[in-house]
Protein backbone atom coordinates (compact mmCIF):
# COMPACT_ATOMS: atom_id res chain seq x y z
CA UNK A 1 0.00 0.00 0.00
CA UNK A 2 2.86 2.40 0.65
CA UNK A 3 5.28 1.25 -2.05
CA UNK A 4 4.45 4.28 -4.22
CA UNK A 5 5.49 6.70 -1.46
CA UNK A 6 9.09 7.77 -1.21
CA UNK A 7 11.21 7.08 1.89
CA UNK A 8 11.13 10.74 2.91
CA UNK A 9 7.32 10.70 2.85
CA UNK A 10 7.20 7.47 4.86
CA UNK A 11 9.59 8.84 7.47
CA UNK A 12 7.56 12.03 7.77
CA UNK A 13 4.31 10.09 8.08
CA UNK A 14 5.75 7.91 10.82
CA UNK A 15 7.11 10.89 12.79
CA UNK A 16 4.15 13.23 12.43
CA UNK A 17 1.00 11.14 12.05
CA UNK A 18 1.55 7.87 13.90
CA UNK A 19 1.68 8.16 17.71
CA UNK A 20 3.96 5.11 17.98
CA UNK A 21 6.45 6.91 15.72
CA UNK A 22 6.96 4.13 13.19
CA UNK A 23 5.22 2.09 10.54
CA UNK A 24 3.94 -1.37 11.41
CA UNK A 25 5.69 -4.47 10.21
CA UNK A 26 4.13 -7.26 8.16
CA UNK A 27 4.67 -9.56 11.16
CA UNK A 28 2.60 -7.27 13.41
CA UNK A 29 -0.27 -7.28 10.94
CA UNK A 30 0.01 -11.07 10.61
CA UNK A 31 -0.26 -11.44 14.41
CA UNK A 32 -3.46 -9.40 14.41
CA UNK A 33 -4.91 -11.55 11.64
CA UNK A 34 -3.91 -14.71 13.46
CA UNK A 35 -5.57 -13.46 16.64
CA UNK A 36 -8.83 -12.87 14.79
CA UNK A 37 -8.65 -16.19 12.98
CA UNK A 38 -7.56 -18.41 15.88
CA UNK A 39 -8.22 -16.89 19.27
CA UNK A 40 -11.20 -14.62 18.73
CA UNK A 41 -13.60 -17.26 17.46
CA UNK A 42 -16.46 -15.92 19.59
CA UNK A 43 -15.83 -12.29 18.61
CA UNK A 44 -18.27 -10.72 16.16
CA UNK A 45 -18.79 -7.24 14.74
CA UNK A 46 -15.57 -5.65 15.96
CA UNK A 47 -12.96 -3.46 14.32
CA UNK A 48 -9.39 -4.17 15.33
CA UNK A 49 -7.28 -1.06 14.90
CA UNK A 50 -3.79 -2.19 13.96
CA UNK A 51 -2.36 1.16 12.95
CA UNK A 52 -0.06 2.35 15.74
CA UNK A 53 -2.66 4.91 16.82
CA UNK A 54 -2.93 6.58 13.39
CA UNK A 55 -6.73 6.76 13.55
CA UNK A 56 -7.35 8.01 17.07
Amino acid sequence: MVKVLGQETLDSLAREAIPMGRLGTPEEIARAIRFLADEASYTTGQVLGCDGGFII
